[in-house]
């Protein structure tokens, strides 16, 4: 029986192939496709639980079909892509991509990053009998839906956002470091250069602000870390 559903979205035949071995070796269900507009029929016609996505494809590219998948669906999104600068990584991340690899990779980082990534959507399709609901202001997290509404209205964040705002909520009082929020969500260790915790924080404001937008909800403690802002 496999694990879980993976599209591997790669126009070079070698990598795609590469991933496709590795990942098939640890049990997972896999498609491949190699060009966008492949990649967006396959998710047309079949459920995945992740997404391997190249940003530079023929036919639509990656930043097209991140977009296309967030109007649609709640599924992981990993990046792996040979453009290296902060400057793509934060787009890509601001558009709702879950996590970014880049080019050369080890296929062992890749299998480690998937596992992290359906580690944290897994747990959460197991029902239980009572749903964990956690309230700060007007935003209410429901942990096992992983559904939050801002003043009643249901806003959509990606898989880490969800995990950082969760970790936040449920100690108001507690301000986290970067490095904490980072081991604790990406179960990976920190070196110091990631943005990505930043750029996640950002993404989380943003989206609330489109309902509530005089209020401060994540406090930023200079030269610390965040909280969530009690005053």
């Amino acid at each position: 029986m496999f694990k879980e559903h993976i599209l591997v979205v790669e126009d070079d035949v070698d990598i795609n192939n590469l991933i496709k071995k590795k990942l098939e070796k640890e049990g997972y269900k896999i498609t491949q496709a190699f060009s966008g507009t492949e990649a967006l029929l396959q998710l047309s016609i079949s459920e995945f639980d992740l997404i391997l996505l190249d940003l530079m494809l023929p036919g639509i590219n990656g930043e097209e079909i991140i977009n296309k998948i967030r109007t649609e669906k709640e599924i992981a999104i990993i990046v792996i892509s040979a453009k290296t600068s902060l400057k793509d990584k934060v787009k890509v991340l601001n558009i709702g991509a879950d996590d970014y690899i880049t080019k050369p990779f080890e296929t062992e980082e890749v299998l480690a990053r998937v596992n992290s990534s359906l580690r944290r959507y897994r747990k959460y399709e197991i029902s239980t009998n009572q749903s964990e609901k956690y309230k700060f202001k007007n935003i209410e997290l429901e942990e096992d839906t992983r559904k939050v509404t801002v003043k009643g209205i249901e806003i959509h964040l990606t898989g880490h956002e969800f995990d950082i705002l969760s970790i936040l909520i449920k100690n108001p009082n507690r301000v986290y470091s970067r490095e904490t929020l980072y081991e604790q969500v990406w179960k990976n260790g920190y070196y110091g250069e990631d943005n990505s915790v930043n750029v996640h924080i950002s993404n989380i404001r943003k989206k609330i602000k489109l309902v509530s937008e005089n209020e401060e909800y994540i406090k930023t403690v200079w030269g610390i870390g965040f909280k969530l802002n009690t005053n």
